[in-house]
């Protein structure tokens, strides 16, 4: 089978057929998901020249624990995981105290002029970021960032709905304290 044989399938079926031996199921799946799984891991490692390093270590682990992925969430959820492990593995071994998740805000620019203000406006959420404890930065990266629901969330931090409410709830009041100077007063 060739490569493009498997653009129809669903992530679940190229799992199955990886797991089955077809070798070029697992590269489709990788081509699907690289890009987003690139954008995590260049979010929650301290050091971006780390990245690909993790990024290799996350696909490597993926594939080889492709036969026990459990259908009970989506492929790219259980991906996400396996990404975000591997970097936090990655910055342990290169003896990273914490983890810092760098948020980076994909706005667009409503005056295209103005690239000085978007700059700072970054800057100034990074900041602000960086200061939230890792796991109210990780929900929030995980829910407001990346747009996965709560329960995804929750599934792929190992914890319950409703930390994951309360960790975005915590993170979002400091948030909003720290960035209070960017309001522009009534």
């Amino acid at each position: 089978m060739k490569s493009g044989d498997f653009e129809g399938y669903s992530d679940a079926d190229l799992l199955l057929a990886h797991v089955n031996g077809h070798r070029r199921a697992f590269t489709v799946l990788v081509r699907r998901h690289h890009d987003r799984m690139a954008a995590v891991a260049y979010r929650t490692m301290h050091d971006p020249q780390d990245v690909p390093d993790a990024l290799q270590d996350a696909w490597a682990s993926a594939h080889e624990m492709a036969a026990q992925f459990r259908a009970d969430s989506a492929v790219s959820s259980w991906l996400h995981r396996i990404v975000i492990n591997a970097c936090f593995d990655r910055m342990r071994r290169t003896r990273v105290r914490t983890a810092k998740l760098v948020a980076q805000i994909d706005t667009q620019i409503a005056d295209p002029t103005d690239c000085a203000h978007h700059v700072d406006l970054a800057i100034c959420i990074d900041r602000a970021m960086r200061r939230l404890p890792e796991e109210q930065r990780l929900a929030i990266l995980l829910v407001d960032i990346e747009g996965y629901t709560v329960a995804e969330a929750a599934a792929m931090l190992g914890v319950a709905t409703g930390t994951i409410k309360s960790r975005c709830a915590r993170g979002r009041l400091k948030l909003s304290v720290l960035l209070k100077n960017l309001r522009t007063p009534a």
